[in-house]
């Protein structure tokens, strides 16, 4: 078995150590001297190398993860398909299999088990966006790394889904505690068969517990097919109502039942963790009986239609009604052949004449399906690369269990078909949380300074160089937004500095792009190399998707790569407006407030005293789950989402923050609340928020 030890392969693979021993493969620990770094080398053992299927199996691995590009996938970094030797070079990850952490912990709180399916769940989208289904997840291949990133591995059964969607007919794939239904019975498997799998390790994950055990193997695949988990509620009451429902939602027995895509389980877990009392009214359990399987364990499983069927008797009423039916079928076929033959004719029409194209459709709509945004990298993999769409400036949410720019929500939602000349798409993206301040004294200072500072206070750098007379080089000359202002972390900076010598600074002059349509005021910009943000705005004078105004006006000279925003109409304001209240805390000090609405501010009042008191701002909004955040003196204190379609608006998804400073008594001749104030006894936003 360790007969690689020692050795290198290729010329290139020093092996040093085993590091795990698999069914069909065993893995090492090995240094490639030419890119001088450690790797894991998955071997093809001997014994198999004369089998075709596991030879087989194994290439449809390498192809598998090769086509996959994901920090919660590993890296494949070379293959090789000897007659004598077959193995794949991969990323070498330092950590524990999730199966191991489960059986240190017991049970896994809750918090850390949404952060690893939500990590497991983005690497499948992305695998399954790629048309590559799995098949074997189970924590025994998913690695855990010490800071809790989760990797997962072995796509050694993996299937392309648009191509091959069977299990091997002799045998259930996968381990049979985690495989789906459809794979026990054989049938046709695609990327919801993982979402099951998924499902299964979070069971396990919150209650420590399989949801099926048996003595045999075959057992197991029967309880798989026909029995019903135990709601995991029974086992560890401390679980939410909205985790089980969305672990059961994920195991259901009928496929058409259960989550269609890893994004929909993702956006569950969102809103879960947005509102942990959640209720998704999701029925446990399928009403329908599970597939028949023979009662004797020594009998591979049957599927369904191999089941024989009983004569069924037709009464005299259904015979009658058959032969009516027979009757009707010819004059169906005509009706049918004549729809044929005038749709037909008119789209030969409407091609010749040009009422229809077959790149854009009637009337020269341009109509395209909006991709899958969610769990992508807004900085690294969408800024600048979808051309084809339009993309209003990103909304920040608050998300610790992301990395910062992950998009988390978009609108219009994946699969929305719309005219990729106008409609704008308006992602959410995650951001720490952490609020910074710009510091002073960057203006006049040297750039690559500057970069380094804003970047240890893990904000992201854009630069821009200018040519200024009188300025030494690499100083800069503008930080937007400037010294002093109050951000996010994770939000980008932008530092524009006087260029050195050498360096090929163009000048062009700003076009008027008001009254355009916003695609085409984009392209008009874009074409003189400007980098151009488009963000959206009411106006009742400018047609929906047309340029009200722009930041830089027409004929402005300014340097190739300056950003130049538009402001595109929404129509009509439709907002309206509401009041929420806040008990502000009790620490008799005088504190700053700043109150935002999707992360714009809307107030902002100094010298506020911390009594106790309630404190009323009015706000004015159109959507279904707007964000308000209260600030005290820069540090978080009140958030919710606000429902603003509602007749009268309503609060949800409410949190309250403890403040650092410690709490003082409130001195002597401070008077009683009034009636007017609430009571530390009272519900904050009970009976909240009436419109105006």
């Amino acid at each position: 078995m360790d007969s690689y030890v020692g050795k290198r392969l290729d010329g290139r693979y020093e092996i040093r150590d085993i590091i795990g021993v698999g069914g069909m493969a065993v893995v090492y620990k090995a240094f490639d001297v030419i890119d001088d770094r450690i790797v894991a080398i998955k071997i093809l053992k001997e014994e198999f190398l004369a089998n075709e299927e596991f030879r087989r199996r194994f290439k449809n691995e390498s192809k598998a993860i090769a086509v996959l590009s994901h920090p919660n996938i590993v890296k494949v970094y070379d293959v090789s398909y000897g007659d004598k030797l077959q193995y794949i070079v991969m990323e070498y990850v330092e950590g524990i299999t999730l199966k191991e952490y489960i059986e240190q912990q017991g049970v896994i709180n809750q918090k850390e088990a949404v952060y690893f399916v939500m990590q497991i769940l983005r690497a499948l989208q992305h695998a399954h966006d790629k048309g590559i289904v799995h098949r074997d997840i189970k924590p025994q291949n998913i690695m855990l790394l010490e800071n809790g990133t989760i990797k997962v591995t072995d796509f050694g059964i993996a299937r392309f889904s648009r191509s091959e969607t069977r299990t091997l007919s002799d045998t259930a794939i996968g381990s049979v505690h985690y495989i789906s239904p459809e794979q026990a019975r054989g049938d046709v498997t695609d990327d919801k068969a993982d979402l099951y799998s998924v499902g299964v390790m979070f069971y396990e994950m919150l209650t420590g517990k399989l949801p099926f055990t048996a003595d045999s193997s075959v057992s197991v695949a029967i309880m798989q097919l026909q029995n019903d988990p135990v709601p995991p509620t029974k086992i560890n009451p401390d679980i939410p109502m909205g985790l089980e429902q969305i672990i059961l939602h994920a195991m259901k027995k009928n496929v058409n039942e259960r989550y269609q895509s890893a994004a929909e389980m993702i956006l569950d877990l969102e809103e879960f963790k947005r509102n942990p009392s959640i209720n998704f009214n999701y029925s446990y359990f399928d009403s329908k009986p599970a597939a028949f399987v023979d009662n004797d364990p020594t009998i591979a499983i049957k599927k369904t239609s191999d089941i024989p069927k009983a004569p069924v008797k037709i009464t005299d009423e259904e015979e009658e009604e058959e032969v009516v039916k027979n009757r009707t079928i010819p004059v169906l076929i005509g009706i049918i052949t004549a729809l044929i033959v005038v749709v037909v004719g008119l789209s030969f029409a409407a091609v010749h004449f040009g009422w229809f194209s077959l790149d854009e459709g009637f009337a020269g709509l341009k109509k395209t399906k909006v991709p899958n945004f969610i769990g992508m990298n807004y900085y690294d993999q969408i800024e600048g690369k979808y051309t084809d769409f339009n993309f209003a400036e990103p909304v920040t949410e608050t998300n610790s269990n992301s990395a910062p720019g992950t998009v988390l929500k978009q609108d219009p939602v994946a699969g929305t078909k719309v005219d990729k000349d106008s409609t704008l798409i308006q992602l959410t993206i995650a951001v720490s949380g952490e609020q910074v301040t710009i510091p002073d004294g960057l203006v006049g200072s040297d750039y690559a300074h500057v970069i380094s500072q804003l970047e240890d206070l893990n904000l992201t750098v854009k630069t821009r160089k200018t040519k200024l007379e009188g300025v030494d080089p690499g100083v800069v000359v503008k930080v937007t937004p400037s010294s002093g202002s109050m951000v996010t972390a994770g939000e980008v900076v932008t530092v524009e500095y006087n260029a050195y010598e050498g360096e090929d600074i163009k000048y062009v002059t700003v076009k008027d792009v008001s009254g355009l349509k916003s695609a085409d005021a984009k392209k008009l910009l874009e074409s003189l190399n400007l980098d151009v943000k488009t963000q959206e705005i009411y106006d009742d004078k400018v047609k929906t998707g047309y340029v009200v105004r722009q930041s830089i006006s027409n004929n402005t000279k300014v340097t190739e790569g300056s950003e130049v925003i538009i402001y595109v109409s929404k129509g009509v304001d439709p907002s309206v407006e509401t009041i929420v209240r806040v008990k502000l805390p009790a620490t008799w000090d005088m504190r700053k407030i700043e109150v935002k609405l999707n992360g714009s501010t809307v107030k902002t009042e100094e010298n506020v005293l911390m009594s106790g008191s309630q404190y009323k701002v009015t706000l004015k909004g159109s959507g279904t789950a707007d964000k308000f955040e209260m600030y005290i003196d820069g540090e978080i204190y009140y958030s919710c989402s606000v429902n603003f379609t509602s007749d009268p608006p309503k609060t949800f998804n409410e949190s309250v923050f403890t403040l650092k400073e410690p709490t003082t008594q409130p001195p002597a001749d401070i008077p009683e609340p009034d009636d007017d104030i609430v009571t530390p006894d009272q519900d904050v936003n009970q009976g909240v928020n009436q419109g105006v």
